[in-house]
């Protein structure tokens, strides 16, 4: 071996050894470093995090004292972003129609999904190719309307109609909906005669701006314009009875009913969940992972308790009227806090349902991995089953 090359050896041997002293060295002193593959632990470390501080996110409202738009045949509120600011996917609406009151055909820039609370009604619905859909609804059905389809709705018989509406976009009013009357009253008259073919002195008596919802006659519910219908296939009609379903989830702490694009292939966009607690039962911790969800209380009180977005935990107590905004992927229980039994009406901005659940992590995940998370002993989950998505109270 030559001088020179004894040198460049003897040198690279000297910056090896340096290197893993200095390795040797870092890892040692447990310091955290990192310089690719060289890692290591770090001995400065907090037990655990800290709970952020600060006031819980707002994730309810009361959508029955929203502010009302009334016409003559009934009414309607709506609880939008602008109102609850952290529900950006899913704005929720609650329909009033007098008997004889007529909803005037309109459409959306988002899809619409309803929950008939009580009284009959019959919606007409026209989608873009113009197949029609004449459908008469009762308490406890589904409709779906995918944007841009037109539709109206009129009650059927004494009673007034009510439902629970939600649409695919939090801010759905804003971002588009379109009105018969409040189009028409805007056309040139004569330019209506010639594209429509309708006679000038009607033209004339067209009112000048929205009707919104019209009283008119009530249609009875044996009469002949409610027998006028035409209802389309299983995979194309726009109605579904869901609480003629079987529920997805039965205990003796109540029951889930779902509507998905499985069970109500129209509705890509939105699954229909409606949920139902005896006293004291909770629907245990769970969270949607595709999707945000909204849900108004039609009966009873309930208490929600959300593990939110900025990691702190918000509780609220809801009441008949009240609804809620679950931001997709956060954790979340409800429980019944009346002496009766609660109800609550929502949606999943979604067609394919997906729920997990706490109770399944903590029944099937290993006992060594649950005893490294919580600091138990493995012993403590040898007596833990998966339990009912419901519990009921003790």
């Amino acid at each position: 071996m030559t001088d020179t090359n004894r040198r460049v050896f003897l040198g690279g041997l000297a910056v090896a050894a340096g290197g893993l002293a200095a390795t040797q060295s870092l890892a040692a002193g447990n310091d955290g470093h990192a310089a690719g593959y060289d890692v290591a632990p770090a001995s400065d470390y907090v037990p655990l995090i800290p709970r952020r501080t600060g006031d819980p996110v707002t994730f309810t409202a009361s959508l029955d004292k929203s502010p009302i738009k009334s016409t003559s045949g009934g009414w309607a509120r709506d609880i939008t972003t602008k109102g609850l600011p952290i529900a950006t996917g899913i704005a929720g609406a609650h329909l009033f129609l007098s008997a004889g009151g007529i909803r005037e055909m309109h459409w959306h820039n988002s899809a619409e999904w309803a929950y008939v609370l009580s009284g009959h009604c019959q919606v007409t619905v026209v989608d873009p190719e113009g197949e029609t859909e004449v459908a008469n609804y009762a308490p406890g059905d589904l409709w779906y309307f995918p944007k841009g389809h037109a539709h109206s709705i009129q009650t059927l018989g004494p009673e007034p109609c009510h439902a629970i509406l939600a649409f695919d976009d939090g801010l759905y009013g804003e971002h588009g909906t379109f009105g018969l009357s409040d189009w028409m009253s805007r056309f040139d008259a004569g330019m209506l005669t010639q594209a429509l073919g309708l006679p000038k002195d009607y033209v004339a008596k067209i009112p000048a701006a929205e009707v919104y919802i019209r009283q008119g006659d009530v249609i009875g519910r044996d009469s002949a314009e409610a027998r006028t219908v035409r209802v389309l296939d299983g995979k194309r009609t726009h109605r579904f009875p869901l609480m003629a379903q079987k529920p997805r989830v039965s205990s003796p702490g109540g029951a889930i009913h779902v509507a998905s694009a499985k069970e109500y292939p129209i509705a890509t966009t939105i699954t229909g969940v409606v949920t139902r607690l005896k006293a004291g039962a909770i629907h245990s911790p769970h969270w949607h992972p595709n999707a945000n969800e909204w849900h108004y209380v039609a009966k009873g009180r309930t208490r929600v308790t959300l593990f939110a977005p900025d990691k702190r935990m918000a509780v609220a107590e809801l009441s008949p009227g009240d609804c809620a905004y679950i931001p997709r992927g956060c954790g979340h229980s409800v429980q019944n806090i009346s002496a009766e039994e609660s109800e609550m009406v929502g949606v999943l901005d979604s067609g394919t349902y997906a729920e997990s659940s706490l109770s399944d992590w903590i029944a099937k995940a290993p006992h060594h991995v649950l005893a490294n998370n919580l600091g138990l002993p493995a012993e403590t989950f040898t007596t833990v089953t998966n339990r009912s998505v419901i519990v009921a109270a003790s």
